[in-house]
């Protein structure tokens, strides 16, 4: 299934690229901060991404993103997160179409919303290869628990991973 929602459509708007990364994913991965969350699910005072805000808007083109990623020797998945990556659907659906033309590498999409939120986009995704999601807002004063998908901790219980394909 094609997921192009908008033709000719060649860049997107992003907060930010951490080209190496070891915190968010059990393996080293390359890390698109998306630039917009529409309703603060989690409360925007309680919000770990409320700093990328004030960062400036990067207009990049989805093939500089998947160029910078292919030609780095220690990455090995790539992480979309916040602010919130289902909230620009479209750069999301178009970006992920992207890199599927060059690597099956795992990509992991960090999301504040639940399944039933989301399971339009979800049902989506389940086309393409080795994508996983963690779900779940973000709860003050809870345990963090480890999760077994993402190889990491995670800081509410009520959050969890899934691998959908």
């Amino acid at each position: 299934m094609s997921l192009n929602f908008v033709n000719g459509i060649t860049s997107m708007i992003i907060k930010g690229i951490i080209s190496e990364d070891f915190i968010n994913y059990k393996k080293p991965c390359m890390v698109i901060e998306f630039p917009v969350c529409k309703n603060f699910k989690c409360g925007q005072a309680l919000c770990q991404n409320n700093p990328l805000i004030k960062y400036p808007d990067i207009e990049i083109s989805y093939s500089q993103i998947v160029k910078k990623y292919m030609e780095n020797d220690i990455t090995q998945a790539i992480v979309f997160m916040g602010l919130e990556p289902f909230d620009s659907p479209h750069d999301l659906f178009l970006l992920i179409e992207e890199f599927r033309k060059y690597t099956m590498d795992d990509i992991v999409i960090y999301t504040g919303y639940y399944w039933d939120e989301i399971s339009t986009y979800v049902a989506m995704l389940w086309d393409y290869k080795n994508i996983v999601i963690k779900y779940g807002r973000y709860i003050p004063n809870q345990t963090p628990h480890y999760d077994e998908v993402l190889g990491v901790k995670l800081a509410s219980d009520n959050q969890y991973a899934v691998k959908i394909s």
